[in-house]
């Protein structure tokens, strides 16, 4: 696997940022402070038509005040490039394929990836789709950018990290913004959050080096007995099965649906897959029986060079709730939302304020929330009259296809077609233009051109005897590569007044696919899940859509539509009066097929429980969310003690260690009395997943100790003769379920011993489990600790694991403890009144070092406390500490 981009640009860059990063550290002023944001008096932003007013409150969280739409856009464009232009820049860079012009030959690989995928050509495609009024708010806010770049001296003027990098890119200027920079961040966003791309490639890897039943252990069923969907049966019905409605207003063109459309593919919207049909040649079955590991590896690889912007994995998730009015003291709804993504300085998300000063249906806007750095509008959040939440439904939106092509021209039932090939010119600060040909089947780019010829598809294949062997290429399919209407969804999710302009806005929702949460200040509440969701059969007999990779020549394997919005999942207001949407099933059955890959629900089940049970004391209050939002008790380590301290270890110095689990509560606090017995219990589970998986699994393919490794260990625990607790490494010796358990108790005591304490008293979970906050560019390995320490916070000693409410998330597969991906920000809103809700980000507002809110808001993020969310104009000025009048140029 590469490293990530950062990692590859941070030696280049060491030198000349000890020099002046650590000068600004000691002079406090030049350099750093000369990017700081105007946030007080007045200045002119070219194109305005009236004045507009930006009241930043102590956090420097801004809320702007506008008479036109186009004002308001053009404002949050300059006020967002103020706080977080190199952001912004990098990100661009980024998914138009075009970092190595930033900095220099460090970023080609990733522009390879990026200039396959051609996410930039799909964003243009996306913008002649816009209606009049979404393009004009896109223009509005690029013209803020530039107005912001124009009134900046060179790009040193807009960030400390210009300077660094211009020692790699001398001639590097800072390019205009335009509408286009902000679509394509949406495709960043949609490829993080792209569903089981991961899974389906591990799975074509080991198959042939894992046995099928032993697969099928790996990727269990979700357990809907134990773990209740999103939906009941008594809240949604699935529809009939019908074919999807094609170039709807969620955008995407490919291959029609009519009425009538044959049983195979109604087949497999039911979630019934189908074997491939009519005779198969000689390597069609060679791949079939497992043939393809070697492409599909070296694609992993390809696919790794995208930098993470996001995060992405079994972690990368949300928890999102609302609740009627029924069950609060308010009477009237409460929503919570904690997005799971990964971790970085500065966080993901801008807060931020958006109010016509009169709301009317020229100026609809008056809404307040969580917004990105390059992207007008609010994300997440709530206006006067609805509050909504996402989480990730995760939906299979990527296949892989193997492709058999002849130099430019690829097979189509039995003759080759040609591709479409394109050329791509990459510009590599300090260095010569690198050329790209990019080739692009029906079912999407050739993504190991890449990389060059993928390997020999024949090895492990063996058919009646016979050895074959063929080269194959790999394409993939993937929903973010269809234009769509996205971001027409932000802007008609920020102006919605009630469900049914609610729902109008989730319909432009194309990708990422997510779980939208609702709540009104009428007291209703909803559920809705949108999104891009493609109809396609199984290649693979007994498996569902999109389990394996397919034979891209077989046409009848391609997509062929969509499923229609109405199909989709969505409750009005449910009897109980709750939903629980954090990436949990959807509902019971498969119709229409969304996925096999959801999250098992360890997390759904417990906010279902706890909300249950403080319901019991009494009608729910803003401050029973925001506790809920910080439970860190795991059930599944609740299940699993029990049989752990049924083990017998020999001597004291172990069982004093196994005695900490008698006493244990399940939960995972930092430090204090139970903060012992969690780092004892993750450190045998830890050992636990290495001694039952790693022995027959790729070291990059281990379990990760997320929710699906702890459903596997549930059902191996009750079947204690499975062939997966005996280690391969070891021939001659079959090892028993306990004798595993027992390895595991005594390896944990051990390492705990080495790393942190002979006694297990003096042992906590805070010591072992961190999280860093890194800057993207200037905070990884390979620079100097003194500019790390500069520019990253942390690391932190937190509470929480893996697949808990509190999802500090650790990757098992990694050996390491440190948190990969964790709650982005938290909210809370109260639909009774809207200046009582409550949120906090992961870092801050700005994104400058060394200004006061780079990272002001972590230690309340760390410890799980809030801020008042003002809404109302009356409490923004009572919390406003700075105001700036942006007026017209003259």
């Amino acid at each position: 696997m590469s490293r990530p981009v950062w990692q590859r640009l941070a030696v280049p860059l060491a030198a000349i940022l000890v020099i002046v990063l650590v000068a600004a550290a000691v002079l406090g002023v030049g350099l750093t402070r000369r990017a700081f944001p105007v946030a007080s008096g007045e200045l002119q932003v070219a194109g305005l038509t009236g004045q507009v007013e930006v009241i930043r409150d102590d956090l420097g969280i801004p809320h702007i005040y506008a008479d036109t739409p186009t004002d308001l856009f053009r404002a949050q464009g300059f006020v967002a490039a103020q706080d977080r232009f190199f952001q912004m820049d990098l990100r661009r860079h980024i998914v138009s394929g075009r970092l190595a012009e930033l900095v220099g030959e460090g970023g080609l690989e990733t522009d390879r990836v990026i200039r396959t995928l051609g996410w930039r050509e799909v964003a243009e495609e996306e913008l002649s789709l816009l209606s009049p009024e979404a393009r004009s708010y896109l223009q509005a806010y690029a013209a803020g950018v530039n107005a912001y770049i124009d009134s900046k001296r060179g790009s040193s003027a807009m960030s400390v990290e210009y300077v660094a990098l211009a020692q790699n890119a001398p001639d590097y200027t800072v390019r205009r913004w335009d509408e286009v920079d902000s679509l394509a961040w949406l495709k960043a966003m949609a490829w993080d959050l792209r569903g089981n791309y991961g899974d389906e490639l591990a799975r074509g890897r080991l198959v042939g080096q894992v046995p099928l039943d032993q697969m099928a252990a790996l990727y269990p069923e979700y357990p809907v007995e134990e773990h209740p969907p999103i939906l009941g049966p008594d809240e949604w019905t699935p529809p009939e099965v019908r074919p999807a409605g094609v170039g709807d207003a969620r955008g995407g063109t490919r291959g029609a649906v009519t009425p009538g459309q044959s049983d195979p593919a109604d087949r497999s919207l039911l979630g019934e897959p189908t074997a491939p049909d009519g005779p198969t040649s000689g390597a069609e079955r060679q791949w079939l029986a497992g043939g393809g590991a070697d492409a599909l590896a070296d694609t992993e690889t390809v696919l790794a060079a995208v930098p993470e912007l996001m995060g992405h994995g079994e972690g990368i998730g949300s928890n999102s709730w609302v609740v009627s009015g029924d069950h609060t003291a308010s009477g009237m709804p409460l929503l919570a939302n904690d997005p799971h993504l990964a971790v970085s300085q500065p966080g993901i998300w801008m807060q931020t304020g958006l109010h016509c000063r009169e709301v009317s249906e020229a100026c609809p806007f008056d809404v307040t929330g969580f917004t990105f750095a390059g992207f007008p509008g609010v994300i997440i959040g709530h206006n006067q009259d609805i509050a909504w939440g996402f989480t990730n439904l995760d939906p299979d939106v990527t296949d892989f296809y193997l492709e058999d092509t002849v130099e430019d021209t690829v097979l189509r039932g039995e003759e080759y077609v040609p591709m479409e090939v394109r050329s791509e010119t990459l510009k590599v600060a300090g260095g010569e233009d690198v050329e790209l040909q990019v080739r692009e089947t029906s079912n999407g780019p050739i993504v190991s051109d890449v990389l060059g010829t993928v390997g020999q598809m024949g090895d492990n294949g063996p058919l009646g005897g016979v050895q074959t062997s063929r080269d194959f290429e790999v394409a993939l399919a993937w929903t973010g590569l269809e234009p769509s209407r996205t971001a027409e969804a932000v802007f008609a999710l920020n102006s919605a007044t009630d469900w049914d302009s609610f729902r109008d806005a989730a319909e432009f929702f194309a990708v990422p696919s997510q779980n939208l949460v609702y709540a009104d200040t009428e007291g209703n509440i909803g559920y809705q899940a949108p999104g891009l969701v493609p109809i396609r059969q199984s290649a693979t007999h007994a498996t569902p859509p999109g389990f394996y990779p397919a034979p891209g020549w077989q046409e009848q394997y391609a997509w062929n539509g969509w499923v229609d919005f109405e199909d989709l999942p969505y409750a009005f207001n449910p009897e109980d009066g709750m939903v629980v949407a954090a990436n949990q099933a959807v509902m019971r059955g498969s119709t229409p097929f969304l996925t096999s890959e959801y999250d098992k629900g360890y997390r759904s089940t417990r906010i279902l429980d706890l909300l249950e049970a403080r319901l019991e004391e009494g009608p729910l209050t803003t401050t029973d969310m925001q506790q809920i939002q910080l439970d860190d008790t795991s059930t599944f380590a609740l299940e699993l003690v029990p049989q752990l301290t049924e083990i017998e270890l020999d001597g004291a110095f172990y069982t004093e260690a196994q005695d900490l689990l008698r006493a244990w509560d399940g939960s995972s606090p930092a430090e204090g009395e139970q903060s012992a017995a969690a780092a004892y219990f993750y450190a045998v589970y830890d050992n636990l997943l290495e001694a039952v998986f790693d022995d027959e699994l790729p070291p990059d393919l281990g379990a990760t100790g997320n929710s699906r490794s702890m459903q596997i260990l549930e059902t191996l625990m009750a079947t204690p003769e499975s062939v997966w607790w005996d280690d391969q490494r070891t021939p001659g010796i079959i090892e028993s379920r306990d004798e595993v358990l027992r390895s595991a108790l005594v390896d944990a005591r051990l390492d705990l011993t080495r790393q942190l304490s002979k006694d297990p008293a003096d042992w906590s979970w805070g010591e072992l489990h961190q999280v860093h906050l890194r800057h993207q560019v200037l905070g990884e390995d390979g620079v100097p600790a003194v500019v790390q320490g500069l520019v990253n916070r942390g690391p932190f000693p937190v509470s929480g694991s893996s697949a808990m409410v509190n999802a500090m998330n650790w990757d098992a597969s990694t050996g390491s403890f440190d948190v990969t991906s964790a709650p982005s920000m938290r909210m809370v809103v109260d639909l009774g009144d809207l200046d009582a809700s409550s949120w906090v980000n992961q870092t801050g507002t700005s994104g400058h070092p060394f200004h006061p809110n780079y990272d002001d808001q972590t230690q309340a993020w760390l410890e799980g406390s809030s801020y008042p969310w003002a809404f109302t104009r009356e409490a923004v000025e009572e919390r406003g500490v700075q105001t700036l009048v942006l007026t017209p140029a003259e």
